[in-house]
């Protein structure tokens, strides 16, 4: 059965091919589900429903490649995984920074990969020209933690600026992070409502805020 209705494909389908600029990757990074137990290895209950969704979106678009890395038989590439999180999913082309969705982009997370995909295409975005000239001035380096549900209608907003921040700066890197998937991850940053945003694990908000207010965020991480 198709994750992606084909009502919705037919339209995903125009969407890609009318907004998809150039060439954009997604590594997929997985523990493909087995009957067998492992010692050491904690189930991936949503890797294969990662990598279904992600195969139906790259049929949709020649512009998008689907490259797919069984974290049991490699160790991942820089720009990979966080701590070894499955599923995890790099999105690059003309990013400058590394962007990353850590979880299924399920429900309203799923448009956030759409505009992410299309503005990694573009390796621009709607970003405020103040905000891209300071994020070109940054001199130490800010990772990006945002805490998101499949249905938070305020976190779609928070994770997309996160990613363009990534997109626009190399000193960026910005994982969007599906908290119910990580309970270790969200009881370590204490996520008690999304979005949770965590910045260099010493500065962190809650709630959707501003642009300009998220970028005093970045900057205060690299102070």
């Amino acid at each position: 059965m198709a994750v992606i209705r084909e009502k919705d494909a037919r339209e995903l389908r125009k969407h890609l091919e009318a907004l998809l600029t150039s060439p954009v990757t997604l590594d997929l990074y997985t523990r493909p589900s087995s009957g067998l137990w492992v010692p050491g290895w904690e189930s991936c209950e949503t890797c294969d429903d990662a990598r279904r969704l992600l195969e139906e979106l790259a049929g949709l678009s020649d512009r998008i490649t689907l490259r797919v890395h069984d974290v049991a038989e490699a160790v991942p590439a820089s720009g990979g995984t966080d701590g070894g999180a499955v599923p995890t999913i790099v999105v690059s082309g003309a990013a400058r920074g590394t962007v990353r969705f850590l979880g299924l982009p399920a429900g309203l997370e799923f448009g956030t990969l759409l505009r992410t995909l299309v503005d990694v295409a573009a390796g621009s975005t709607s970003l405020a020209a103040e905000t891209k000239e300071t994020l070109r001035g940054l001199t130490r380096d800010v990772h990006i933690r945002v805490f998101v549900t499949p249905t938070c209608p305020f976190c779609p907003r928070v994770a997309q600026i996160a990613h363009q921040m990534a997109i626009e700066s190399p000193r960026v890197t910005a994982d969007v992070i599906e908290a119910q998937e990580f309970p270790e991850l969200s009881d370590r940053y204490q996520v008690r409502g999304v979005p949770k945003t965590v910045l260099n694990d010493a500065v962190e908000f809650v709630g959707a805020q501003p642009e300009a207010s998220f970028l005093a965020h970045v900057m205060r991480a690299a102070a």
